[in-house]
C-alpha cells in the first residue's frame, strides 16, 4: 500500500507527486498516457498545448529557473492582422497579443523537468484508473492489470474526465458529482494548429503574426516562432467542431490571405484536436460552457472521507486554465494531503 497515489502525469499531478515525496511520503503517479505531460505537448520543438507564461506567475516563473528551462520573449512587435465579412484590416501597434514569456524547448520541459527528479517506480505511464471506492480507511484504486490501495489519493486530472472515466462506486454526493460533470475542461473544446515555415516572412512584411479573424477557420493566430525566428510558426485556435474535411486547405488559404502567397505552403501543419483526446476530454466536452466552476470552493475541499484531493487548472482557486493554475492547485492538494494524514496520526 502507498500512502498516495496521484492520477495524471500533467503539471499539477507531477507538482503534487513531487512535493509529497519531498516531505518523505510514499507517492506514486498513474498515467493513463505513454509520456507525461497533459496538456503540455511539444511536437519538434512546437507547443501543441500550453504555450505561455506572464509576469505575477512566480510559481512557473520560479520551476523554470529550478529546472534551468531556458524561456524567451513572446514576439509581438509589427501590426496586427483582423479578418472579418467586409474583409482584411492592418491594425498598426499590434493590440492583439500582451507581454507573455515562451519555453525554449517547448511547455513540456516542464513535465519532462519534474518526471526526471522522481525515481523511476515513482510514476506507471499507461496506468489508467477505471475504478476508486473506499474500503475501509483506505482508498481502493482499480486499473486494468491490479488493484492499487492508498491513504490518500490526489485527482490530478479534469473533474468532468475524472468522472466520465472513473467509476467511483457512488463515493461522491450528488452535488459534487453534477459540478464535476459540468465543469468545462481548458481548452477542450478547441483544436490548435501550428503552421511550421523556413522563415518568419511575416516579420519582414511589418507584421507581428497576430491576427484575429470572425470568418475563420482559425479565430485567433499568433506568431509561434522560436528564439529569433528560429523554427518558424503561425498558430491558431479554432473549434473543435470547425474540423472537417478540406479543412487544412481552408487554414492555408485563410493565412495566405492574411499574411501573404509564402503562407500558402507550409512546411508541416499540425493540428492538434483536444476534443478527442480520450485522456483529455470526456464525451460531449463542447457541451460544457460554464467557466464560473473554474476553481469552484466544491473543489477546494477533499471528497471520498476527506481521502480524494482535486488537483488540476481546472479547480484551482487562481489562475485557473493556466500552467500557473495547475502548478498551484499541485501544491494545495500536496498541502491538504499532509494535513490529512498528521491529523489522522494525531
Amino acid at each position: 500500500m502507498s500512502d498516495v497515489v496521484v492520477i495524471g502525469a500533467g503539471a499539477a499531478g507531477l507538482t503534487a507527486t513531487t512535493a509529497l515525496r519531498a516531505a518523505g511520503l510514499d507517492a506514486i503517479c498513474v498515467e493513463a498516457r505513454d509520456r507525461v505531460g497533459g496538456r503540455l505537448a511539444t511536437t519538434e520543438g512546437y507547443d501543441l498545448g500550453a504555450t505561455w507564461f506572464w509576469d505575477g506567475e512566480h510559481r512557473v516563473a520560479d520551476l523554470v529557473a529550478r529546472l534551468g528551462v531556458p524561456i524567451f520573449d513572446q514576439h509581438r512587435f509589427g501590426d496586427a492582422i483582423v479578418q472579418d465579412h467586409t474583409g482584411i484590416r492592418r491594425f498598426a501597434g499590434n493590440p492583439i497579443d500582451v507581454a507573455a514569456y515562451r519555453f525554449g524547448p517547448g511547455a513540456n520541459a516542464l513535465a519532462a523537468g519534474l518526471a526526471a527528479q522522481l525515481p523511476e517506480t515513482a510514476l506507471r505511464m499507461s496506468t489508467p484508473v477505471t475504478g476508486i471506492h473506499l474500503d475501509g480507511d483506505t482508498v481502493e484504486l482499480r486499473t486494468a492489470s491490479e488493484a492499487l490501495r492508498a491513504r490518500q489519493v490526489v485527482l490530478a486530472v479534469p473533474p468532468a474526465l475524472a468522472v466520465a472515466r472513473i467509476d467511483f462506486h457512488d463515493g461522491l454526493d450528488t452535488d459534487l458529482l453534477r459540478r464535476a460533470e459540468a465543469t468545462p475542461v481548458w481548452m477542450g473544446a478547441v483544436a490548435k494548429v501550428v503552421a511550421c515555415y523556413s522563415t518568419p516572412f511575416w516579420r519582414t512584411k511589418g507584421l507581428a503574426g497576430a491576427a484575429i479573424s470572425r470568418t475563420g477557420p482559425l479565430r485567433e493566430i499568433h506568431d509561434m516562432s522560436g528564439p529569433d525566428g528560429t523554427r518558424a510558426a503561425l498558430f491558431g485556435f479554432t473549434p473543435a467542431a470547425a474540423l472537417r474535411p478540406g479543412f487544412e486547405a481552408a487554414v492555408t488559404a485563410q493565412l495566405t490571405r492574411m499574411f501573404g502567397p509564402e503562407a500558402a505552403r507550409p512546411e508541416t501543419l499540425h493540428v492538434q484536436d483536444w476534443s478527442a483526446e480520450r485522456w483529455t476530454s470526456p464525451p460531449g466536452v463542447e457541451q460544457r460552457m460554464d467557466y464560473r466552476l473554474f476553481g469552484h470552493p466544491r473543489y477546494q475541499r477533499p471528497a471520498l472521507s476527506g481521502r480524494l484531493h482535486w488537483a488540476c487548472t481546472e479547480t484551482a482557486p487562481d489562475h485557473a486554465g493556466h500552467i500557473e493554475g495547475a502548478l498551484h492547485a499541485g501544491e494545495q492538494a500536496a498541502r491538504a494531503v499532509l494535513t490529512a494524514l498528521e491529523t489522522r496520526i494525531g
